[in-house]
């Protein structure tokens, strides 16, 4: 057990004539957040001065041979179902078994395995959950009652693209034999350079694609200009779906959904395909169209706009008919994982 490896290696440590002060910070190099406490390091450079030679625990009345037992087992557990947050340390302290005990029942007899939380959007209200469900409800609903249904969806929405997006922690892993040193890092953030991508596309590929102006602010106004050069362009690249009339698909974004807009929308006899609020996962811009433009430009540096317009312009071409036809059958899958769980954010694959 851990506590019993630290206890020689305090004793290694003490036959070496170093203090205990030298020796915990010893110790903390090695094991980190699982080294003890000071307050033990001294309790045992005590021991070892009046002659103790044994690294084991003495006997206790009341205390059993070995702390790993089913009562004990089953302490661990209510306490871990109580606050998940809880701290090995912490465990063993107050059920006064030793750190490497309550270590080996949380991962052998409990399985279990400590993990950092999940970024998502903001905590759902029931009133959020309840309009994801409805809302992917009635689309998956609409998609097998009407086999055209998808086919004249347009989605669309709009990203920040930066000269200099760090690369994934996946992307600089790097193979390495037991005796090479471990490459190192320096932690950087994204760049000031940066450039507003909008795009619009459909089940055939991409219908509209451009980048804001500099100093130009993206509001009701602008958004509404960016929609008739959308109506311009599905006129002149999709023509069965200017002649039968398309449906738009866009987040719940403020100047997505002002009245300036809507008005224009209903004017030019558009139908909207409902969306819910903080609902990025459903999303077909978000959860597929711009992680895949971004992901190949992560850890590459661009000088100027032109050089970042340019890299977009490329990964957006290299996207094929058949890429797009996948993200719309993702999406389908993604309104009924929303029923499946009523709701709630569910996990990627």
């Amino acid at each position: 057990m851990m506590d019993h490896e630290q206890r020689i290696n305090m004793k290694f440590c003490f036959k070496l004539q170093k203090s205990a002060k030298e020796t915990h910070e010893m110790l903390k190099l090695v094991y980190g957040d699982a080294a003890v406490t000071r307050k033990t390091v001294y309790k045992w450079f005590e021991r070892f001065r009046k002659g103790c030679e044994s690294v084991n625990d003495e006997e206790r009345s009341g205390r059993p041979s070995t702390s790993k037992t089913r009562e004990n087992v089953e302490r661990v557990s209510e306490m871990i179902r109580s606050n998940k947050r809880l701290t090995i340390r912490k465990i063993s302290e107050d059920l006064n078994i030793s750190y490497g005990t309550v270590q080996s029942i949380l991962t052998t007899d409990l399985n279990m395995r400590q993990v950092t939380a999940k970024f998502v959007p903001p905590v759902l209200t029931e009133e959020q959950k309840q309009q994801r469900l409805s809302i992917s409800l009635e689309l998956l609903e609409r998609s097998a009652s009407d086999s055209g249904f998808l086919r004249y969806i347009i989605t669309g929405d709009e990203t920040w693209v930066y000269g200099y997006d760090p690369e994934t922690k996946v992307q600089s892993s790097q193979w390495k034999s037991p005796s090479a040193p471990r490459a190192k890092k320096a932690r950087q953030s994204g760049s000031n350079i940066k450039v507003m991508l909008i795009v619009f596309f459909d089940l055939d590929g991409i219908v509209l694609a451009e980048f804001v102006p500099r100093n130009t602010t993206v509001n009701s106004e602008y958004y509404k200009g960016l929609l008739e050069r959308l109506i311009n362009d599905v006129c002149v690249k999709r023509p069965e779906k200017w002649a039968n009339g398309f449906i738009l698909h866009h987040s719940s974004a403020p100047y997505h959904t002002s009245l300036l807009v809507q008005q224009f929308l209903s004017d030019e006899n558009i139908t909207v395909c409902p969306h819910p609020p903080y609902s990025s996962d459903l999303a077909p811009c978000d959860f597929w169209l711009f992680p895949k433009v971004k992901m190949a430009m992560k850890g590459k540096r661009f000088e100027s706009v032109q050089d970042i317009k340019e890299a977009v312009t490329a990964q957006l071409d290299t996207l094929t008919k058949e890429d797009f036809q996948s993200c719309f059958t993702e999406w389908q899958e993604r309104w009924d994982k929303c029923v499946q769980s009523e709701g709630e954010y569910f996990e990627r694959d």
